[in-house]
């Protein structure tokens, strides 16, 4: 879990310095987008920024940033990957994973996805036709971010429940298999007290059988002695 964390802490301070390009991506885009001949429709899918990359990209700055944007997300599938044999989840981690796999999925149409606050990527865009058309592919990343952090959040806590239960079971075992200290301690007593009571009537009937009978006094004539 530790690792899943630090990855996904690291994934996300790229992320940040990504963010902090968002003009230089969207322009990277409109330039790509532009010797493709495909203005008219939107960003719609992770392969297709990678088309634009691969065969419509003749700037440094836009491929390097076309590329990190890639790797972004190549990192989140990996970490995707990561999650499912780190815990063996439950209805609530399973959805997020399988929510994360589809938006990261290579041909997953983007058109309709909007981060929300306190996320405001998609404010960032100054035109109309720029949040219609990059709208859904500036959304991606928060988004799936956010879901991995539930996903670690769910679990950590998740984790915790089975961890206290299993402290409870074992204080319980304990407890049960010991008898109570103060019934220990009454039928000890009782034990004692027995014990002694028969110790006294045994030593009453020595000094009974063994005492040696009182010796009258000689008789003497009345009168003075």
């Amino acid at each position: 879990m530790n690792e899943v964390v630090d990855t996904l802490t690291k994934i996300e301070q790229n992320y940040k310095l990504f963010q902090q390009q968002q003009f230089t991506f969207i322009r990277a885009l409109e330039r790509t987008r532009e010797d493709a001949h495909d203005m008219m429709n939107p960003v719609s899918s992770i392969v297709q920024v990678q088309r634009y990359k691969d065969q419509h990209c003749y700037n440094s700055t836009d491929r390097r940033i076309l590329n990190m944007f890639i790797s972004l997300c190549n990192d989140l599938r990996n970490l995707c990957q990561k999650m499912e044999t780190v815990h063996p989840g439950d209805s609530v981690t399973n959805g997020l994973l399988e929510k994360c796999k589809v938006l990261l999925n290579d041909s997953n149409d983007l058109t309709a996805l909007r981060a929300t606050y306190p996320h405001a990527v998609v404010n960032y865009l100054s035109m109309e036709e720029a949040r219609h058309r990059y709208g859904g592919v500036v959304s991606l990343l928060p988004i799936v971010i956010d879901h991995m952090w539930q996903w670690v959040t769910h679990s950590k806590r998740h984790t915790l429940y089975i961890v206290s239960r299993g402290c409870c079971t074992c204080k319980k075992e304990t407890h049960t298999s010991q008898p109570p200290t103060k019934h220990s301690a009454t039928q000890t007593s009782v034990s004692n007290k027995n014990t002694v009571q028969l110790q006294e009537k045994d030593f009453k009937k020595f000094l009974a059988a063994n005492q040696r009978p009182k010796q009258k006094a000689p008789w003497k004539p009345p009168g003075k002695h």
